[in-house]
């Protein structure tokens, strides 16, 4: 029976979006339940380029996406965590690591689908606990992929018989470039290689995409996907960018280059697979793995060359710390009041993370004026936060009537929170770093390790902070203030950990011990300070205790 054009394009709209939906739930998952310690293994796996190639290509797998993966890397390259060729071998090992997930994921296993669904619906609808909700959100993710891709099989079969598909079919397969072109802005609007690739991969296994197209469109899917970083990155640091250009010249002009070899007649494709999405698919693996094996040796030149491209410049954003969002003129307007406080508090946010990220590389190589511009930085903030109070004491009711005082308290106590944070980086850490600059001391491997994961989670929880103030989310205060206590807990464990070695006799423990314990509690405290955010929100809809939260 003949499909109607509409059914036939509601059919395969709803299977690509549910494809498109499904490898974003993996991805969700993963990052939900196993997020922290997927960080802290990818920042520890970079003792050189051939582990962290492995490693980026290990977490692209586990999310489901490069792209995840390099936004990871832009965190660690831009608070200092990692350098740059590291970082440049993370994100071609992530490129690779994709591809792998879309070879997998093509795969039909006979019976997983249903076994998948079943249990991932039953532990995430009977289980309490966060982590095991995230593996069934983990499992009925992958089990809609498969489903999805059933759907796109059937809803293809029409383009196979079809007179105006195949018209249309043929024109790409005619046409290369507007093919790969196609691909790669659909890639790039799906925010997802993988989930383009395996589409492009279907329907060319079901012969609705002639061979030609669906090499054409795989290899333009890759151009997209590591166009998708490039514009998320476009405002990060310089180093940052320059790994992430790097990336995107690499992988975008060697599948120029592929194409342009395919199109000259020059490769035996046909020797990649028995049909034409077999053929697709394991051209789309040898490409990455190919990139990575030529790359991966020359990324100290590939390196230099970006930053003669790409020279620092100053950052600018530190640098005008006298832009004010408090407007007088609506203080008497409660609510436009409010949300002006907000906005200035989520700037003052914005730059604590910043210094932040900042103060780390300090306890490697001291550097004088980047510790003296924190520390005006952090002037800047105590007048800001001042500033803030006033702006707050100042609001008023036009008929003197609306209950204003609760919120002005909430904001203003925020404010004192975000200065306290600021005066644990610039003068606590800073003068720590100094100390131990002046006194020539090390950590032990072992110290400065702890001591790098526990700023990498701390950071991150900033991050959650200046989002909870921004969108005032309750799932994601109570995410926030749970954090809280965990941290409490690792701080308690790494004091453990630390004292056991000076019982060991551990010569640089010993020398650095005050350093080590003082950090670790500044850490602790800035912590602390971003924590408090979420706990208005919870209280407004009951979910504290007096001393803890509810439980769930």
């Amino acid at each position: 029976m003949a499909t109607s054009p509409i059914l036939f394009i509601l059919n395969m709209a709803g299977a690509a979006a549910l494809l498109i939906w499904a490898v974003r739930l993996v991805r969700t998952g993963f990052e939900r339940a196993f997020g922290g310690q997927l960080r802290l293994w990818l920042r520890r796996s970079t003792s050189n380029r051939l582990a962290a190639a492995f490693s980026g290509a290990g977490a692209a797998v586990l999310l489901q996406s490069s792209t995840a993966v390099a936004m990871l890397m832009a965190g660690f390259v831009s608070a200092g965590a990692i350098g740059s060729m590291a970082g440049m071998a993370i994100v071609l090992g992530a490129d690779l690591g994709s591809a792998v997930v879309a070879l997998v994921l093509n795969s039909r296993l006979v019976g997983v689908t249903p076994v998948l669904l079943l249990g991932g619906v039953l532990i995430f609808l009977r289980s309490s606990r966060r982590r095991l909700r995230q593996i069934g959100r983990i499992m009925i993710g992958l089990a809609l992929v498969f489903l999805s891709l059933d759907l796109i099989r059937s809803a293809s079969l029409p383009l196979v018989d079809g007179a105006g598909a195949s018209t249309v079919m043929q024109y790409l397969a005619n046409d290369m470039v507007s093919a790969f072109v196609l691909a790669a802005v659909f890639a790039w609007l799906v925010h997802s290689s993988v989930a383009a690739v395996l589409l492009f991969v279907t329907l060319a296994a079901q012969g609705a995409l002639p061979p030609s197209a669906a090499f054409a469109m795989v290899l333009g899917a890759n151009l997209g996907g590591a166009l998708i970083a490039v514009l998320l990155t476009l405002k990060s640091d310089v180093t940052v960018r320059r790994v992430i250009w790097a990336n995107f010249v690499l992988r975008g002009g060697g599948a120029i280059l592929l194409l342009w070899a395919i199109v000259a007649g020059e490769l035996p494709v046909h020797l990649l697979g028995s049909d034409a999405g077999a053929q697709a698919l394991h051209l789309h693996l040898l490409f990455n793995a190919a990139l990575l094996a030529v790359c991966l040796p020359l990324i100290g030149p590939i390196m230099r060359m970006t930053s003669v491209l790409l020279p620092d410049v100053p950052n600018p954003h530190l640098a005008d710390m006298n832009h004010s969002s408090l407007d007088p003129a609506v203080q008497d307007q409660p609510a436009r009041a409010y949300a002006c406080a907000v906005r200035e508090l989520v700037d003052m946010g914005n730059r604590i993370e910043t210094m932040m990220r900042q103060v780390l590389p300090l306890f490697e190589s001291f550097d004088e004026v980047a510790a003296q511009k924190m520390q005006d930085a952090h002037g800047a903030i105590e007048r800001r936060a001042l500033e803030v109070r006033m702006y707050l004491a100042g609001i008023r009711s036009r008929d003197g009537q609306e209950d204003i005082g609760a919120r002005a308290f909430e904001l203003s106590t925020t404010a004192i929170n975000l200065e306290a944070g600021a005066d644990m980086i610039a003068r606590k850490a800073v003068d720590l770093a100094r100390r131990k600059s002046l006194e020539n001391l090390q950590f032990s491997s072992d110290g400065w390790r702890e001591l790098s994961d526990f700023h990498d989670v701390v950071l991150r929880n900033v991050q959650q902070g200046i989002a909870v103030l921004m969108s005032e989310d309750v799932g994601l205060a109570r995410e926030l203030v749970e954090e809280k206590e965990k941290i409490r807990n690792t701080a308690r464990d790494l004091q453990s950990r630390h004292l056991d070695r000076l019982r060991k006799g551990t010569a640089e423990s010993i020398e650095t011990s005050a350093i080590h314990l003082e950090l670790l509690r500044a850490f602790k405290s800035l912590n602390t300070s971003f924590a408090m955010i979420g706990y208005p929100l919870l209280r407004k809809r009951g979910e504290l205790l007096e001393s803890r939260l509810t439980e769930v």
